[in-house]
């Protein structure tokens, strides 16, 4: 029987340091960066330049970290970046940055999930660009 988690799973016994997963200044720092570029990036890049592979826990604790990215930003009056932070597949966020939405209540997915995440995207564009 396959492990279904198996994929999941880390190539070796030994523990992985998952502190850079945890690293609120660096991942704000690489999300402006790349919201000065003008663009977003897939889950499976940001851990990469972390120095992870992708695999579910580290992108659930990634999450977890966003969340942290985007209070600290909220009260430095910045714009949210947890939102350039994509699925590869359809370029939108992944469920747990929609369920924080107050001010969209439409689909997840599709045409309109991806209009209201281009104006998330360009308010975050526009205010780094020149910073």
């Amino acid at each position: 029987m396959i492990d279904e988690y198996a994929l999941d799973a880390e190539p070796s016994d030994q523990p992985v340091d998952q502190s850079g997963l945890h690293d609120v200044p660096r991942i704000t720092a690489i999300l402006q960066a790349s919201a000065r570029e003008g663009r977003a990036m897939s889950y499976s890049e940001i851990l990469l330049i972390l120095g992870y592979r992708f695999t579910r826990p580290k992108m659930r604790t990634l999450c977890k970290t966003l969340d942290a990215v985007d209070a600290e930003s909220a009260l430095r009056g910045e714009p949210e970046l947890a939102c350039l932070v994509v699925r590869e597949g359809d370029g939108l966020p992944g469920q747990g940055w929609w369920i924080g939405r107050t001010e969209y209540h439409g689909a997840w997915e599709g045409d309109d999930a991806r209009k209201y995440l281009k104006s998330i995207h360009r308010h975050c564009f526009n205010f780094w660009k020149d910073k």
